[in-house]
């Protein structure tokens, strides 16, 4: 269906095509209709590229994550940029023609959360592809203006989809409180844990240790990321400890970012943390996981933990645009909307030279 279905009248509805989640294991794209409303605070999309989350994948292949479950068809994908194709009445900030990219959770505005600074941890937030709130793979979208940021001329659509992960791996090391010259080990080398040891080098870290037991993973950052100072280990063939305290003299990383959700990674985390350093949970395990207390309190370890993230955004984008992270080689795949079926059972698969896979809309 042409794109210009969406841009007739204000405030109507209308039946555009969509990447729907009909049940575990059953994609399809068709016509259906979404009621939006622009009000007057809002702004209406057409995307022009999304992403594929593992989150995406998880609710395709399991039909839920954890409590959250798909009980009835949901529009899938969070990682979004776009066009903006109508604005609201009092929007002075956006205007038609402007290329955004969206910040995907929406709080309950006026929320104690919101109020006390954390709107990412607001029991309300509305996110998209989030059951049973409709994500953005699909023609046109309504979406506040506060939570949708302009693209620099020199930042693409296809980055201006990766600023949305990159989110996750800033707000990360903001929690680590990283100071120049600090060696940081990441644990997984998926999406999230390289563009949170992205992040760390650009906070000020001097050295980045990534590890992953999927060699094509720690392959891919060793042919794009070669010139940053970032040593990948498979800890299958080589000893993850020994690497630390070799580049650190036997002190140990002053951060360590745990981005597998592996309940192995988590407890052995704290072997690789210096004594007055810091861990931060970054990755989700499917269910509960040990953690070595006494030992964390040996070290005298501050744990910290993240939810998604609160107030990156523009400073994602400015990374990207100034060139400070480089984001461009973590796309590894694109497809068409037509393709899109194709493309989330390619993406669940988990490809271990895959990063972040496109639709192009």
């Amino acid at each position: 269906m042409a794109l210009r279905c969406c841009y007739l009248y204000y405030n109507r509805r209308f039946s555009c095509r969509h990447l729907y989640f009909e049940k575990k294991g059953v994609l399809a794209t068709r016509d259906i209709q979404i009621d939006e409303e622009v009000g007057a605070d809002d702004v209406k999309i057409a995307p022009r590229s999304v992403g594929i989350c593992g989150s995406d994948i998880h609710y395709y292949t399991h039909g839920h994550i954890g409590d959250y479950v798909v009980n009835e068809p949901m529009v899938l994908g969070h990682e979004a940029s776009g066009e903006v194709i109508e604005v609201g009445a009092n929007v002075t900030s956006l205007k038609v023609g402007d290329r955004v990219c969206m910040e995907p959770g929406i709080p309950e505005p006026g929320s104690r959360a919101v109020f006390e600074g954390h709107y990412n941890l607001d029991p309300k937030v509305r996110f998209w592809a989030t059951p049973p709130i409709h994500g953005c793979m699909r023609e046109t979208v309504v979406h506040p203006a506060a939570l949708t940021f302009k693209l620099p001329d020199n930042v693409s659509y296809d980055e201006g989809v990766l600023v949305e992960p990159l989110a996750i791996g800033i707000y990360s090391a903001q929690k680590a409180c990283i100071k120049p010259g600090d060696v940081a080990v990441v644990t997984g080398a998926g999406t999230i844990g390289l563009v949170t040891a992205l992040a760390a080098l650009g906070a000020g870290c001097s050295q980045v240790i990534i590890s992953d037991y999927k060699q094509g993973r720690l392959d891919f950052v060793n042919k794009h990321y070669a010139d940053l100072n970032m040593r990948t280990v498979n800890p299958q063939n080589e000893d993850l400890l020994a690497v630390v305290n070799e580049l650190t003299g036997d002190w140990g990383a002053d951060v360590l970012f745990e981005a597998s959700g592996a309940p192995g990674a988590i407890l052995g985390a704290m072997d690789y943390i210096c004594p007055g350093g810091t861990l931060v949970f970054v990755g989700m395990p499917p269910d509960p996981a040990p953690v070595d207390i006494v030992k964390a309190q040996s070290k005298e370890i501050t744990m910290k933990t993240i939810f998604r993230y609160a107030n990156v955004y523009e400073r994602a984008i400015r990374s990207i645009a100034s060139g400070a992270v480089n984001v461009k080689p973590l796309v590894t795949s694109r497809y068409s909307l037509a393709q899109a079926v194709e493309a989330y059972d390619f993406a669940a698969t988990v490809p271990d030279d895959q990063v972040k896979i496109i639709i192009e809309m």
